[in-house]
């Protein structure tokens, strides 16, 4: 049976289904030795040969889901970074992460929080694609006190350069001398979304920890610790029964 050719390259575990869009259109993937650019190509999974950035890859036999607290100071990214700062590659070696898996969505090279690992490039796309306005949740500390007046203007939300946020949910957790602590969810996942958002009421990011995405909750993990993540929550998040 024939398959298009990114939804197989996502089940190989190499990367999500929007990043296989990427490296077709980059010229990455070869189809028998020859280079195919389609998104939509076809291809037989019992015949062709696939070829990704030079390697042959094939679907993965067992599919993996870890969370992880990603600290921060490390890019979501693997490999190395040009500039020579720490990647997902240097903290899977510090902390013992042998699996062959890759992120699922990204967090800032400042922020810290839940990061969701896994083989399975279906449901990586599953978290990360805008259509299925999966929600996130994070604890924000901000700059400066909040008022009351600032904080129903945060609720009803505001235009960024990219588009209008309105969060699912906001709330205030609590006040100190010179900051304040707030909890908000959103389903957007666009680059630096919350820190822009904030930064737009005059109150700039001090720290940020994302805390959930979907079923999935960080719970009790401490920076740098991970652990597997329970398959009825990935099958619930699935649609599967």
């Amino acid at each position: 049976m024939k398959v298009r050719l990114n939804k197989f390259i996502a089940s190989t575990g190499y990367c999500s289904r929007r990043k296989a869009d990427e490296l077709i259109k980059e010229g990455k993937v070869k189809v028998n030795g020859k280079t195919v650019l389609e998104y939509g190509y076809k291809i037989d999974p019992e015949k062709d040969k696939i070829e990704l950035e030079g390697k042959i890859i094939k679907p993965v036999e067992k599919k993996i889901y870890i969370k992880l607290y990603k600290p921060r100071g490390y890019l979501t990214q693997l490999g190395k970074d040009k500039f020579g700062r720490k990647t997902l590659t240097d903290l899977f070696k510090e902390i013992r992460i042998k699996e062959k898996v890759f992120p699922a969505g990204r967090l800032d090279y400042d922020s810290e929080g839940l990061l969701i690992l896994t083989n399975d490039g279906e449901f990586a796309n599953l978290i990360t694609h805008p259509s299925n306005k999966i929600q996130k949740t994070y604890i924000v500390e901000i700059k400066g006190r909040v008022n009351l007046e600032t904080f129903n203007k945060m609720r009803k939300g505001t235009h960024l350069e990219d588009g209008f946020l309105k969060p699912d949910d906001i709330k205030i957790i609590r006040k100190k001398k010179n900051s304040t602590i707030i909890e908000i969810t959103i389903h957007s996942g666009k680059k630096r979304i919350i820190r822009r958002f904030m930064k737009a009421f005059g109150h700039p990011v001090v720290r940020l920890i994302r805390t959930r995405v979907g079923r999935i909750k960080l719970d009790n993990l401490k920076e740098a610790q991970w652990s597997y993540i329970d398959e009825k929550i990935i099958n619930k998040m699935s649609g599967k029964k």
